[in-house]
């Protein structure tokens, strides 16, 4: 039996643990900022797995090394959720793993708890069926934060802890399709500015919110205007929050605020998206000014970082080696021939790639459509196949960039 056949044999194998292990994370929440035992559930599940070093950094996201080479590859997932909205809008409890008809639900089951658990377990395999890890460094990472800030978590990793990554596989959702960018994006806020007055005397003011009205108008205009790619899609805002300052509601509002999502595709960057809301004739004449948000998160390890709210597009060729071996791994150890794609969303890939330029893929169990739902799910009979495709990855990287295989 060749490696790669026998990593599907041993993955499928260990498949029933792979998903206990799916269901303790996600009985156990983890909120952004709020990860602290999720990290520790999962450095255990790697020091049992015989990972060679298990470590957490200053901002808390964990780390296991498998291997001492000089080819270093980042396996990353983040461990953190999003919060479960209505609780009336799930079928089962959101923090308890239920599965049904092989279909594992619960919060951070897609969105990115399945590919954490496959991870894991995945890289073990290496060690298990005796590959030569002196050819490579294996890191696997379960980023925190990343709902609340993509990419500053392993940003902070890339910069400190695990210099010189020569690729990273992100484990958001592609329902075992290899992926290989998304748009990024930018939140703005737009303000304008009025003069209160008693709201029996309306005359006597200027209505800030009203000042809004024609920016808010033309911004839903402008949507339909935007660039597009015929790979990442086309350019979007949404207008995802309002708010007034008034000092009573008997009063004239003296300032408004609206909060913009920008998703920008190819050709488009935060200075355009700015450039474009501030040409809008509304905000001309109504006096607005356009903000580029920013971001200050303090981690449960009681450490604050900072960034502005600009998340690069990032996209890297279909025939470069990550791809290509992305799509040999899924070939050799799943005997499928994967789609190569692009995820809707936003990931950490903005700044392994698009920040600091290292080639980045993504393959992960679930599919997408179901992060940040009611019914947040992974089937899981992905499982042992993401296993698989993860342990068979480094061997295929490191033939298709012509270091040699295994």
């Amino acid at each position: 039996m060749r490696l790669e056949e026998r990593f599907l044999d041993a993955a499928n194998g260990e498949s029933e643990r792979i998903g206990r292990f799916l269901a303790d994370l996600v009985s156990t929440p983890s909120l952004s900022r709020r990860e602290n035992a999720v990290v520790q559930r999962i450095g255990e599940e790697m020091s049992a797995l015989g990972y060679d070093e298990v470590v957490i950094d200053d901002f808390g996201s964990v780390v296991g090394r498998i291997g001492d080479g000089p080819v270093h590859i980042v396996f990353d997932s983040h461990i953190d959720t999003v919060d479960v909205g209505d609780p009336a809008s799930w079928r089962t409890d959101p923090f308890r793993a239920t599965i049904e008809g092989g279909v594992l639900f619960g919060r951070g089951a897609s969105d990115n708890k399945a590919a954490t658990a496959a991870m894991v377990h995945g890289a073990a395999l290496i060690k298990r069926l005796g590959v030569d890890a002196s050819r490579f460094t294996l890191h696997v990472v379960g980023t925190v934060q990343e709902e609340d800030c993509d990419g500053l978590a392993l940003e902070y990793l890339l910069k400190n802890a695990i210099p010189g990554a020569e690729v990273v596989v992100l484990g958001e959702a592609t329902n075992l399709d290899v992926y290989r960018g998304h748009r990024g994006r930018a939140e703005f806020a737009v303000h304008t500015r009025g003069r209160a007055a008693h709201a029996s005397a309306p005359d006597r003011g200027v209505n800030a919110i009203y000042r809004m009205q024609p920016i808010i108008e033309q911004i839903e205009r402008l949507n339909g205007q935007l660039a597009s790619d015929p790979f990442l899609g086309k350019g979007t805002i949404v207008l995802s929050k309002i708010e007034a300052q008034t000092p009573s509601l008997n009063a004239v509002p003296d300032g408004c605020t609206i909060y913009l999502d920008r998703r920008l595709t190819i050709g488009e960057d935060v200075e355009s998206a700015s450039a474009e809301l501030e040409s809008l004739e509304a905000v001309r004449k109504g006096e607005a000014t356009v903000e580029l948000l920013s971001y200050h998160g303090t981690a449960y390890t009681g450490l604050t970082l900072s960034i502005d709210k600009y998340f690069p597009t990032w996209v890297i060729s279909e025939g470069h080696p990550a791809v290509q071996a992305g799509v040999e791994a899924a070939r050799t150890s799943l005997g499928r021939t994967p789609k190569v794609g692009r995820w809707v969303f936003s990931t950490n890939g903005v700044s392994s790639a698009g920040r600091l330029g290292i080639p980045t893929i993504g393959f992960g169990p679930a599919n997408e459509v179901y992060a940040h739902t009611a019914e947040d799910q992974c089937p899981l009979d992905h499982l042992p196949l993401a296993a698989a495709w993860y342990a068979a990855f480094p061997d295929a990287y490191l033939a298709v960039s012509g270091r040699g295989g295994g």
